[in-house]
């Protein structure tokens, strides 16, 4: 009497397809994550006209040579608190600087702009009493007397605390 011959019990199609949908499905789900986490945590907004900003940029950069040229220098210092900003021509307080307006902006995000005029308290020293969150800030400050631009200055700074 003959045994009738079975085909061994192994990996079978079914088997292959199982395994092809948990690899696909598990590079899939680690990308719509990945995805979800990148849409909620940075806006990929630097500027808002790439091309608009590529034309200023040249000007600028010939604005801050001739700025550096003249001597004028400022210094920015920021707690929890106060915002301190002072404006030097070669060594002494700037004399000409009538007001100064700040636009403080984080590195990735738009939603805690904020623009702040500072107050003068002496010739070259300006304050506002302005809370910034702690971490990391762009200030891009402008020194004014009248309409004219005396100095202009963008500066990435820290402001102490604890990340909340």
């Amino acid at each position: 009497m003959r045994k009738e011959q079975r085909a061994p019990r192994g990996f079978t199609g079914w088997h292959m397809v199982g395994v092809m949908g948990l690899f696909f499905g598990t590079i899939i789900s680690v990308n719509l994550v990945m995805a979800w986490n990148a849409s909620r945590s940075w806006s990929g907004l630097v500027v808002e006209n790439t091309y608009i900003a590529s034309q200023q940029f040249n000007g600028k950069v010939a604005q801050t040579r001739a700025f550096a040229a003249s001597g004028i220098a400022g210094a920015l210092a920021a707690d929890a608190d106060t915002i301190r900003y002072t404006l030097t021509r070669n060594g002494e307080a700037e004399r000409t600087a009538e007001r100064v307006v700040a636009v403080f902006k984080r590195p990735v995000e738009e939603h805690e702009d904020v623009r702040v005029e500072l107050d003068s308290q002496a010739p070259g020293a300006f304050v506002a009493a302005q809370a910034l969150k702690p971490g990391q800030w762009i200030a891009d400050i402008t020194a004014m007397a009248g309409e004219e631009v005396v100095y202009r200055q963008a500066i990435r700074f820290m402001v102490p605390g604890e990340h909340k």
